[in-house]
């Protein structure tokens, strides 16, 4: 998350105590995953999805993604290539197309060559598919960083493998399911951390295309669960829309909820959901679970998978499919801004 707080902030925020995660096993099976998309599903709506996903599958995505082969996933680096090919990978295998001629839009605004990842799962009623929802999350870390300990990587785990895992396996879901009335975008951004430049390069250019976009929601350090809380995650800009409303009533539960801190510290405009924002004028989110206090690794080589708590992440992703799918599949645009 870019600039997430001030120096003086995050001082302030993490000396509330960090909660530290029980260590998850980590999964064993290969990156690359069985050839081909496995085990399609006929099209449904009521199909009970709670066990979609599971921590094995999370954690074989996010033990690659954090991994200290990919060197922090700096913009424009070896490392991120890697990770942009693991992505481009699972778009395919699952049945997600290229947006644009290929998987890659390069960004105009940076420096070095660096790219944005975005498939599409169009949707498949006639009429609703022309609206487009876009779902996405930065894929980018920080790299290389002042070492401690001996360890200099800042692997990213929780900022922002968690959010992009939660992503791809979203895009697994409708890929294989193809449940969608609407089209789905799947976004994964590039320099994020250098200041929200691979979302304002690719709403800009969505705007310029007069893309008839719905709504923007945005996943980001989902890697830990909030303690103390009624409600399993918040959203950014949480009194913007009626967002919330709408998805505990898909989810049937008390999902979304509202963290003060995240008003208190504007993270509405922190994360890749505003450029969006800025451009479209449309109901713009992020989806998150760190609150200040159950995590302490934010920029440091600490954020690593061994503090990651992958069935909290599968279960978060399990959860938020009926969401993804009721407003998808609405008959009119649910969602509002306020």
């Amino acid at each position: 998350m870019k600039y997430l707080i001030t120096l003086s902030l995050l001082a302030f925020a993490f000396s509330c105590g960090g909660t530290k995660i029980k260590e998850t096993p980590t999964a064993t099976a290969p990156i690359g995953g069985p050839e081909g998309v496995k085990a399609q599903l006929p099209p449904t709506s009521d199909a009970d999805v709670s066990g979609f996903t599971n921590a094995e599958r999370i954690g074989e995505l996010m033990n690659f993604l954090a991994s200290d082969e990919l060197q922090g996933r700096d913009s424009g680096s070896e490392g991120i290539e890697k990770a942009a090919q693991l992505i481009e990978k699972r778009f395919m295998e699952h049945g997600v197309q290229p947006y644009y001629t290929t998987y890659r839009d390069t960004l105009s605004n940076f420096k070095k060559p660096a790219f944005n990842v975005v498939g599409v799962v169009e949707g498949n009623d006639p009429t609703l598919k022309n609206e487009y929802i876009l779902i996405g999350a930065h894929y980018d870390h920080i790299g290389i960083i002042k070492g401690e300990n001996g360890d200099a990587i800042a692997n990213g785990a929780n900022d922002n493998a968690s959010g992009t895992s939660s992503v791809l396996e979203f895009a697994r879901y409708f890929g294989q399911r193809k449940t969608n009335k609407r089209s789905l975008i799947f976004a994964l951004f590039s320099a994020e951390e250098k200041g929200l430049l691979g979302s304002q390069h690719l709403a800009k250019k969505m705007k310029e295309a007069d893309l008839n976009l719905y709504a923007m929601l945005n996943f980001e350090m989902t890697g830990v669960p909030l303690r103390g809380k009624d409600y399993a995650m918040y959203i950014t800009g949480y009194n913007n829309s009626n967002l919330a409303e709408v998805s505990n009533g898909y989810a049937k539960e008390n999902l979304i909820g509202f963290l003060p801190t995240a008003k208190e510290y504007n993270l509405f405009k922190r994360s890749d959901n505003y450029p969006f924002h800025q451009e479209f004028r449309v109901p713009s989110h992020t989806f998150c679970t760190f609150d200040f206090t159950n995590f302490d690794h934010y920029h440091k080589v600490g954020d690593e998978n061994d503090i990651m708590d992958f069935s909290h992440m599968a279960t978060m992703v399990n959860k938020m499919i009926p969401v993804l799918e009721g407003i998808a599949n609405a008959v009119t645009q649910e969602v509002q801004l306020n």
